[in-house]
């Protein structure tokens, strides 16, 4: 059992930058592959950056050269570092992680807000 706790949400201006983390407690963080998601009012949650076995990366393509995964094993925690910030990444974001080898033991944070003004 994981338990993944999102901070790092808020309000910013257009072209801002926030950082998220995602701290993972109950078991050993370095075990999952992660990510972050996000989602808006009326839509499906949609995945916006992820960290696959290796620490293999993968991004939306909407958030490419502005977002960055990172993760640090020994803190339990990952990060998300959003940059070039545009009102349309305002949403719920969301931390996954998912065991690298029994893959239905996938864990969901409770999300952050993020809001960017124009």
């Amino acid at each position: 059992q994981v338990l993944l706790v999102e901070s790092g949400g808020g309000l910013v201006q257009a072209g801002g930058s926030l950082r998220l983390s995602c701290a993972a407690s109950g078991s050993a963080f370095a075990l999952y592959a992660y990510g972050w998601y996000r989602q808006t009012p009326g839509k499906q949650r949609e995945l916006v950056a992820r960290m696959d076995r290796g620490d293999s990366t993968r991004y939306a393509d909407s958030v490419k050269g502005r977002f960055t995964i990172s993760r640090d094993n020994a803190k339990n925690t990952g990060y998300l570092q959003m940059n070039s910030l545009k009102p349309e990444d305002t949403a719920v974001y969301y931390c996954n992680a998912q065991h690298i080898l029994f893959s239905s033991q996938k864990y969901w944070g409770q999300g952050t807000q993020v809001t960017v003004s124009a």
